[in-house]
């Protein structure tokens, strides 16, 4: 059995590699340094019975191509990269696990909060120029936070912000009436969320009903001294309809991990005072990273033996 790993950070990563080595002998690592296109996914699996994925393509053409592909294992969560149906149809399995890297997400997202409502990414960078600026921003404690999408990440977030005595809404397409009134969580529309909310954060995954959540039109319904953070999918945010509002101090400021193009391009976004953006590292915590691994490893062992 020849096993491909597409994913970067799967690739440098030693203690993984022995891992597979394990159980299997035949493996193709990654050591690009960017998001393989469509033609390099299909060139770089095409003679593999088994492949280890992290944001790649896999859609109908990507299956087509890759006869001998048995089984997909994702590294990682979020399935809206690979075409599920289409994978069955065509008889490859799928192996992902929920939740695996849901705590370092979380806590990257109380950074961002901590971060953007306490003033300190634009303190810091503003006395990295010698500008002493003694805006402290405001407590985290007690304000209004709306989390759409209470999944493993934004269940995992409700707990850390237990100790800030937060009014926390929330809005899921699933109804979990006994886990809100358990939490003192108030359902929300995502209307009420937008307009009531201090910090709004996003943990959905992205499909037709959820990409551009976040333009124009929601940006205005927002509070002017508010805040959003996308720990998420980058589809998920109009990225120009967020800049023109930062701009425009429509909204207070953001943090995004994500982007609609990954690496972004839009310098002049990048560069905004009021935006705090990192190169979607939310999941890959040390002990993130090895969890997603091993879960990986473990899907193609078990999906390629059973």
């Amino acid at each position: 059995m020849k096993i491909a790993v597409t994913s970067k950070a799967f690739s440098k990563n030693e203690i993984l590699i022995s891992e597979l080595r394990k159980y299997f002998k035949d493996i193709k690592l990654n050591h690009g340094t960017r998001k393989l296109t469509e033609k390099e996914v299909i060139d770089f699996l095409e003679d593999c019975d088994g492949a280890i994925v992290a944001l790649e393509d896999i859609n109908r053409n990507v299956v087509d191509n890759l006869p001998k592909l048995k089984v997909i294992a994702k590294f990682g969560v979020g399935l809206d990269n690979i075409d599920i149906k289409y994978c069955k149809e065509k008889n490859i399995k799928i192996g992902w696990t929920a939740g695996v890297n849901k705590r370092s997400v979380a806590e990257m997202t109380l950074g961002f909060m901590l971060m953007l409502i306490r003033n300190l990414y634009t303190t810091s960078n503003k006395l990295s120029e010698s500008i002493w600026d003694k805006n402290g921003g405001c407590n985290l404690y007690g304000k209004t936070i709306g989390i759409i999408g209470i999944g493993n990440i934004g269940k995992e977030l409700i707990k850390i912000l237990n100790v800030f005595n937060c009014k926390i809404l929330v809005n899921d397409i699933i109804e979990q009436n006994d886990y809100y009134k358990k939490n003192n969580l108030i359902e929300s529309t995502k209307e009420e969320i937008f307009r009531q909310s201090d910090i709004i954060t996003l943990h959905i995954p992205l499909d037709k009903m959820t990409t551009n959540l976040i333009n124009k039109n929601t940006l205005q319904m927002m509070k002017q001294t508010s805040f959003l953070i996308n720990t998420a999918r980058g589809d998920l945010v109009n990225l120009t309809d967020l800049k023109y509002a930062l701009q425009n101090n429509i909204i207070a400021g953001a943090a995004i991990d994500v982007y609609d193009q990954e690496p972004p391009s839009d310098k002049e976004l990048l560069s905004l005072e009021n935006l705090i953006c990192t190169p979607h590292i939310g999941g890959n915590s040390k002990e993130s990273t090895l969890a997603m691994g091993v879960s990986a490893i473990k899907h193609i062992k078990e999906l390629l033996n059973d």
